[in-house]
């Protein structure tokens, strides 16, 4: 990352270390701290800022507004993790761990109260469609989540359902993060549905990205338990694929470790990761991947705005489509 992009993170960084979203009881606000603390890569304020200095030079007037977005997205993170059952979050206890499940769905009701907060911190002028914009965004993000459950047990999930569903439960956030930079700068119509697009297809990359890093990741730079999925029968892109190409032997040992209630960790996770790496499903994923990092590159270069000032968003994207964790 650039400078200036990281002059940006530590702005935001700072500002989240001083929100206040109250004290007593403890319990209740003291996880909310853990998880803004764990630090996390700031995508989404960051891209709010990005979107903003498309436009304007005055940075700082974002900043607050596009905590929203951070804020949202942790809500996400405590209860997405309950879901989940899972024990890491950024390479430590997850909030229901470290406290229990009960406290984290509490604590993250809680911020996504204090998201309106931060919205309210907007133009008088621009309140009224940022909210409603983002009501819009936050009820995808459920129905995403939704359909991540319903895939559990549904027998076969096709790789439109699974974009479909990632659409909504990674990218449309992204696509906020952007457009508000863009509205909250007085961008034309055409630039923000640009900016939201071009989010929806780099948290779709994203996401794909997060699926092969799940199984493929170093374990140390991860900060997430390295083949979860494959321990949880997950429908990701991978076991999607993998299911409707696999043939004879590959078929036969992939459906036997998807229906073994009993087994290793780890033996499973090395047995899938070789049916994929054999098969030729992991550079299916990536240029999958690669097609929508594309888009999202073809977006960015319509917005009509001088290449000089689109420099730190390609270097963003850049970073996200080499990033290790």
């Amino acid at each position: 990352m650039n400078d200036t992009i990281k002059k940006y993170i530590q702005q935001i960084d700072q500002e989240i270390y001083n929100l206040s979203f109250g004290r007593h009881p403890e319990n209740l606000y003291d996880p909310i701290r853990y998880i803004l603390q764990l630090g996390g890569k700031r995508i989404r304020p960051l891209l709010s800022v990005l979107a903003y200095s498309l436009f304007q030079n005055d940075y700082m007037k974002i900043v607050r507004p596009s905590l929203a977005v951070e804020v949202f997205h942790n809500f996400t993170l405590l209860h997405d993790d309950i879901m989940d059952k899972a024990p890491i979050r950024r390479g430590k206890p997850t909030v229901h761990h470290q406290w229990n499940e009960n406290t984290a769905i509490l604590s993250g009701d809680v911020m996504l109260v204090r998201v309106y907060d931060l919205l309210l911190e907007v133009q008088p002028d621009k309140i009224h469609r940022v909210i409603k914009d983002f009501n819009n965004c936050a009820a995808q993000v459920c129905e995403g989540q939704q359909m991540d459950m319903d895939f559990e047990t549904q027998p076969r999930v096709s790789e439109d359902e699974y974009i479909r569903m990632i659409r909504y439960k990674t990218a449309v956030l992204l696509g906020y993060s952007l457009s508000l930079g863009g509205i909250l700068a007085d961008a034309n119509e055409s630039d923000i549905l640009l900016l939201t697009d071009f989010g929806i297809n780099l948290g779709i990359g994203f996401q794909l990205m997060d699926d092969l890093l799940d199984v493929f990741a170093d374990n140390h730079k991860f900060g997430k338990q390295v083949g979860g999925d494959i321990i949880t029968n997950k429908k990701t892109l991978l076991l999607i694929t993998a299911i409707e190409l696999t043939r004879g032997r590959e078929q036969e040992d992939l459906y036997r470790w998807i229906e073994m209630k009993n087994f290793d960790p780890a033996e499973k996770v090395q047995a899938v990761k070789a049916i994929y790496e054999k098969t030729g499903i992991r550079e299916l994923a990536i240029d999958k991947m690669n097609h929508y990092f594309s888009n999202a590159q073809q977006d960015l270069d319509k917005i009509a705005v001088s290449e000089g000032k689109k420099v730190d968003l390609r270097d963003l994207t850049d970073y996200l489509m080499k990033r290790e964790n």
